[in-house]
């Protein structure tokens, strides 16, 4: 039935004794004077402002005349009043009436006076509302109250409509009920006396500025819960993004928001809008009058509902406080000024280490030539640092040798005794040697049984005490470990599945991405079926690993996925309902989705369809955390275009125990569902779609398999070391001594003697119980390779190059040779084990057992030179002797040829080719100026090395996880959940000053105040959102008379979902509270029951499912049932993290906020004990890298040092050799920073290690050849440069480099990206760049500043 508005028409239709002539003229005289009016005014200005002050005047007295008739001879008149029964669809049904207004019955006075208590002030008890209406009424506000109630100003202003629309006497005045139905018949057969006719639309006139004002300041309140607006739910499908006034109150008067019985259509009445300076209104209430019309009737009986607002800012009638900050931006005070972001050092436009550097090496290299050329004929003493050519002084007496010469020469003379004597004895007796040798290194080995391989990432990169490691251990004993995730990421291959829908009655429907495709859509909800069906070996399946948020009243897994809006169902997919809002339209899948895409949280959507937003579980499904690929790289948007996505995201949760043995049966579920996965991924994936797939184990897994997949690559690359090392160690001078001089043996020998010192140092701290990484197992071999093959090739070499003398026996010949190369071995050695050793310093996990393991391992490398070896080689010796075959000793070869001592091709290259070109003066110039230039370049890129390690390259290029980092990078649009955590200290969350410092309230510096604050400015912070706060929510829970509830019979924690009044009973604690607190002493006594208390339409604030596990509690009594809060978190999210250094800057800047946090709580408690950390599940992993340049230094300068120190008294104190040393490996070192900049190998663990190992390596280069340079017997310091360069350089060259260099080629074939980047181009330039310092710049280096010859010598 459809009732018409009045009209003008109906003025006249009441007079029937007018005659129509009568009309006109009464119509011509109206416009007269009108028209005489006008004239009059435009004529005199004077005169009109004198009329228009009378005519004021007169309309005053008229209103007010009218006014008072009113007040007097009426009470009102209702439109509506009373329930009369229900309509299926759409709820209790209000009475359409025409009556005066009615006493509502006493006992509700005080219900509705709690919201509406401006009613009885203005209107008395006499009313528009039945007992009936205002429990509707108070239920409705109820549920607002819980969304907004936390800004008294806007949920003051919200309120106030409601009640004149339900209560108000003078309904008449500005409602217009347009549209009417039937009183059910039920309704009228149990109640014969109600109205016939029930209301099913109404026209609400009302103001503009109250609709604007009240939504201005609702906009920004948030629902801590979801950390986004409330009116993602209260403005329906516009979402908050979208919301104006105009669009929230159409929402909140239509049917479609799952509340409204009938629907009101508001009509804005702008008051402030320009009218026309004629008053008409006395004129026209004459003339209606006049013809016997009703004044009220002209006007349309509307006058629109005009209330008072009231900001965000400001504190309402009635209420204590205003709008938070974190509610209100009016609220806030001025922000600070962010610190401005750290600019790059620049210097005339470009890099200033650049510039700097490029400066230097212009003034560096200019003064070296010039030194070079000024001293070139220079004839001085030994010691001037610019001669070149200069002559030993004669031999001095030894009373005139210094106290620092004599204890060097004593030193050195010590040195070779004691291994002359040792070398004589194994010589003597190598049997005696060998044989325990071999006992003792087995019984050592045996102790590898025993090791424990750590391939957690937390072990290997955390250290204990770390920071990161601390908190992590501390979040996961108090609340529990991060949950297991098992994630899949399903892209469409192309658009072309797209799909177009009319959802807003426009002329072009709207295109959805490929993912909203019903065979899409489709193949994923068959997918997630299959996954649930999954079951082990030992019958475990996803239900019972899964987090399950409100078990045990909800038993459903906590599944991520969008279809989770659909609740899983191929049916409620297909539905399809008839629209409301457009004719000819049908509501379907996606006009649900593009609801729930705005409010996640709803429990009912504003369609036509009325399904559910909340997931099967009982949560709601974020659509960033369930959607991607809809933002392309570079663009932002306000409104997220959900609509556009290609990628869904499906996440399975899963429980995390703190104690891993707990974890058995999720680990063996994960592992049958990787399998799956695979299976699904090569046999099953429908053509349209890409998956990438990953477990919480996955990892580790792949971590563990690709090192076991490269023990190939690494094997073949030692095996290519070891011919190497046994086919060039013999020298073969004639074929008839071919297989008696190759020496086969005993190259085979010393690299057994290289793995046996790995394995004995393995062993050793497999007993020692401490545990080994496969970083040891790949890279130790290489680093005790290339330090001790060296000295195998240098005795050996000697050997071969030195006569024996007719006096010696082949015992004292070994000896005399060890004796002469002990001192640079011994030195190399010792200072490579003392450097590792104290780099076990490093707090680093991987780095400290890298350490000590190679230190170990050096020295049981050296120990078995000295004893095994030397014995080995004197077999061998022997055996050369009496011309027995090399590999077949017992068999004795025809030659008869003796064996002859040869220096080597290698040797003869350096002496005749090399060294006299090196040595050439322009050559010695233009090497030190280009070192010099290089040694500048690198210092100038290396502060601009990257730190950290992308995910994508700790796997191998084949893996599955490889592929899920890059899904993951290229469509996932929200980052990792952040916790911030306040520690156990002592606050009493029950003090009302307490609470302030943690909740959204007035004061502005409060903890959710200041994440709130971060998350504004989050391209700044990486905090995307604000925090959930569990005591916002729980003050909000206690303010809604739903939701506290307990067992009649028990008096214990009652659901407040339970509907039974016979088996609970509200708690009262609503009509307990303080200005909106819970009071202290009931504080505690409550908390519990909000905790455990699941959320539900009439309560949303339920804390069991967000805040189960966010709120650790004790117990106040032993007892009691009162519980304390101690630690707890509130939780966000980090904006979407790509790199390693967005990671670590988001880790940086969450704990900036919670040291602020801290500060803070500290100051206003007047105490020190107050801690917030934030913590984040990828913080362990990352920390390292905010302090990776200290470690980086920190662990080098130790090494430097130590070599220092060692080479200093182990050359007999000689600082020049020393400094050399040192500054020759510093420029190795520094110059492999180079590479990492230019090569794109980052800073992290793995190549702090490397970098470590280049330091030893980096020894083996320098220390023989300084040391053959300062025990040479020639006069100068270019005859000692040379005779160092070529009696040691091809031992250098064929011991170390040679030796490597075929390993590393191999390496750079491998699968594994982190082996080809962080082993095959850091390894290959430790070599090539220590063999060019050692062999080219350090000789060159040696003749214009080299270490005098001691005079003592």
């Amino acid at each position: 039935m459809k009732i018409r508005n009045p009209t003008f028409g109906r003025i006249f239709s009441s007079s029937g004794a007018v005659t129509m002539i009568s009309r006109l003229f009464i119509a011509s005289l109206f416009l007269s004077v009108l028209l005489q009016r006008e004239v009059s005014a435009q004529n005199s200005s004077s005169a009109s402002a004198s009329f228009e002050t009378e005519a004021e005047t007169e309309s005053s007295t008229e209103i007010e005349a009218e006014t008072e008739t009113h007040q007097t001879n009426t009470t009102g008149k209702c439109v509506m009043h009373g329930i009369c029964g229900d309509m299926e669809g759409f709820g209790d049904q209000t009475c359409r009436v025409d009556q005066p207004p009615v006493p509502l019955d006493e006992e509700f006075h005080d219900q509705l006076k709690g919201f509406c208590p401006e009613l009885f002030d203005k209107y008395g008890s006499t009313l528009c509302c039945d007992s009936d209406q205002v429990e509707k009424l108070t239920e409705s506000l109820l549920y607002a109250q819980s969304l907004l109630g936390r800004c008294p100003s806007c949920f003051s202003n919200f309120r106030r409509s409601f009640c004149e629309f339900t209560c108000s006497p003078h309904q008449y005045t500005f409602l217009n009920v347009t549209e009417v139905a039937p009183t059910s018949s039920d309704a009228l057969e149990m109640e014969p006396d109600l109205p016939k006719t029930v209301v099913r639309k109404l026209e609400f006139h009302i103001t503009k500025q109250y609709m604007d004002d009240t939504y201005e300041s609702c906009k920004n309140v948030l629902m801590s819960t979801t950390n986004g607006p409330a009116m993602d739910i209260l403005c329906g499908p516009w979402g908050s993004y979208r919301c104006d006034a105009e669009k929230w109150f159409e929402f909140l008067g239509s049917t479609s928001n799952g509340y409204s019985p009938f629907t009101i259509v508001y009509r804005a009445v702008d008051t402030n809008a320009k009218t026309s300076n004629i008053d008409f209104s006395g004129i026209v209430s004459e003339l209606v009058e006049g013809l016997g019309g009703d004044v009220s009737e002209l006007k349309g009986g509307f006058e629109p509902l005009d209330l008072p607002t009231y900001s965000c800012a400001e504190v309402p009638p009635g209420a204590k406080k205003r709008c938070s900050c974190v509610d209100c931006p009016a609220s806030c005070p001025a922000a600070q000024p962010l610190p401005p972001i750290p600019q790059e050092w620049t210097l005339f436009g470009y890099h200033g280490m650049v510039v700097i550097m490029i400066l230097t090496f212009v003034v560096g290299a200019g003064a070296i030539i010039l030194m070079a050329f000024t001293n070139y004929n220079y004839d001085s003493s030994e010691y001037s640092i610019g001669s070149v050519d200069e002559v030993m002084p004669p031999k001095c007496p030894m009373d005139e040798v210094d106290f620092m010469e004599k204890m060097g020469k004593n030193s050195e003379e010590a040195i070779n005794r004691f291994f002359r004597s040792l070398a004589e004895t194994c010589a003597a007796n190598p049997w005696a040697v060998i044989i325990p040798g071999i006992i003792l290194t087995s019984l050592l080995c045996l102790g590898i049984h025993k090791l424990e391989i750590t391939t957690d990432p937390v072990e290997l990169w955390a250290a204990p005490n770390s920071r990161s490691r601390i908190e992590k251990e501390y979040f996961d004993e108090t609340f529990a470990p991060f949950y297991r995730i098992e994630h899949l990421i399903i892209t469409a291959r192309d658009d072309s599945m797209s799909v177009y829908h009319n959802t807003s009655g426009a002329k072009e429907p709207e295109k959805f991405g490929p993912v909203f495709n019903k065979e899409f859509m489709y193949a994923i909800l068959d997918l997630q079926k299959e996954i649930e069906a999954i079951k082990t070996d030992s019958n475990i399946t996803l239900s019972d690993i899964c987090f399950k948020p409100l078990h045990p009243d909800n038993d459903h897994c906590s599944i991520f996925s969008y279809l989770g809006w659909w609740q899983y169902s191929k049916e409620e997919i297909d539905k399809e309902v008839e629209s409301t809002a457009s004719e000819g339209l049908f509501d379907n899948y996606l006009d649900h989705f593009k609801f729930c895409s705005r409010n996640p949280v709803s429990p009912k959507d504003s369609t036509s369809l009325k399904q559910s937003c909340l997931g099967p579980f009982g949560g709601p499904i974020d659509p960033n955390v369930v959607l991607g690929g809809f933002i392309k790289p570079g663009e932002q948007h306000e409104e997220p275009p959900f609509k556009d996505s290609n990628t869904i995201i499906i996440t399975y949760v899963v429980n995390n125990y703190y104690e891993k043995e707990k974890n058995e049966k999720a680990r063996e579920w994960e592992t049958a569902f990787l399998n799956f996965m695979e299976d699904y991924v090569k046999n099953k994936t429908p053509y349209f779609m890409e998956i990438a797939y990953s477990s919480e184990r996955s990892i580790q897994d792949e971590l563990k398999r690709e090192s076991e997949s490269e023990i190939t690559t690494v094997v073949v690359s030692y095996l290519i070391m070891f011919l190497y090392i046994a086919v060039n160690l013999g020298q073969i001078n004639s074929v008839s001594r071919l297989l008696i001089d190759s020496q086969i043996a005993l190259g085979v020998a010393g690299v057994t003697i290289v793995l046996a010192s790995v394995a004995a140092s393995v062993g050793l701290f497999g007993y020692l119980g401490v545990p080994a990484t496969l970083i040891i197992i790949e890279v130790i071999p290489f680093l005790v390779l290339a330090v001790g093959v060296d000295n195998i090739f240098i005795m050996v070499q000697h050997y071969q190059r030195s006569e024996r003398l007719p006096s010696e026996t082949k015992a004292k010949h070994i000896g005399r040779i060890i004796g002469e190369v002990a001192p640079s071995m011994l030195l190399n050695s010792f200072t490579d084990s003392a450097s590792f050793f104290l780099g076990g310093l490093s707090g680093m996990p991987a780095v400290r057992a890298f350490a000590f393991y190679a230190g170990m391992a050096l020295l049981f490398n050296f120990i078995l030179q000295f004893t095994c070896f030397i014995s080995i080689l004197s077999l061998d010796i022997s055996r050369r002797e009496k011309n027995h075959y090399d590999l077949f000793c017992c068999v004795q070869g025809k030659s008869v040829e003796k064996m002859k001592y040869d220096k080597g091709i290698l040797y003869a290259g350096f002496k005749k080719v090399w060294a006299p070109l090196l040595l050439k003066f322009p050559v010695r110039i233009a090497v030190i100026v280009t070192f010099f230039g290089w040694l500048c370049s690198s210092i100038a890129v290396i502060p601009y090395i990257n730190v950290g390690l992308d995910q994508e390259l700790s796997m191998p290029e084949d893996s599955y996880v490889s592929t899920y980092f890059k899904a993951m990078f290229d469509y996932l649009s929200v980052g990792p959940p952040v916790y911030f955590v306040v520690k156990d200290s002592g606050l009493d969350y029950s003090d009302y000053h307490q609470q302030d410092l943690i909740r959204a309230g007035d004061f502005s510096e409060s903890l959710t105040a200041q994440i709130f604050a971060a998350s504004k400015i989050s391209n700044r912070t990486f905090v995307a959102k604000p925090a959930s706060s569990w005591l916002d929510d729980y003050i909000d829970w206690a303010a809604n008379e739903n939701c506290c509830k307990y067992n009649i019979k028990t008096n214990d924690f009652c659901p407040s979902s339970e509907e039974s009044r016979k088996k609970c009973k509200s708690c009262g604690l609503s009509g307990k509270l303080e200005d909106g607190r819970i009071p202290p002493e009931l504080f505690e006594t409550y908390l519990k029951y909000f905790l455990q208390d699941n959320p539900f339409a009439e309560c949303p604030k339920g804390g069991h499912a967000a805040y189960s596990q966010a709120v650790s509690t004790k117990r106040v009594d032993e007892n009691g049932t009162a519980y304390r809060p101690t630690a707890s978190y509130f939780m966000t999210y980090h904006t979407i993290l790509k790199s390693s250094s967005d990671y670590t800057e988001a880790m940086k800047e969450a704990r900036m906020i919670a040291a602020n946090i801290t500060d803070t709580l500290n100051k206003e408690t007047n105490s020190t004990r107050h801690e917030v950390f934030p913590y984040s599940v990828f913080y362990v992993f990352y920390e390292q890298y905010l302090t990776m340049w200290r470690d980086t230094l920190q662990s080098l300068g130790i090494s430097f040092i130590t070599i220092f120190v060692v080479t200093f008294l182990l050359t007999g104190f000689d600082i020049y050799s020393a400094l050399v040393i040192n500054l020759t490996i510093f420029m190795i070192v520094t110059n492999i920073g180079g590479l990492m900049y230019h090569w794109n190998i980052s800073l992290n663990a793995v190549s702090l290690v490397n970098l470590v190992m280049a330091v030893g390596i980096a020894v083996e280069f320098c220390t023989h050849i300084v040391h053959a340079f300062t025990a040479s017997k020639e006069t100068s310091r270019l005859e000692r440069s040379r005779d160092a360069l070529v009696n040691m350089g091809s031992s250098v060259l064929s011991g170390i480099a040679l030796t490597k260099f075929g390993g590393i080629v191999v390496l750079g074939f491998a699968k594994s990206q982190i082996f080809r980047i962080f082993y095959f181009r850091m390894y290959l330039g430790i070599v090539l760049f220590g063999a060019a310092h050692g062999l080219i710049f350090l000789p060159v280096l040696l003749s214009f500043v080299g270490p005098p010859s001691r005079r003592g010598h």
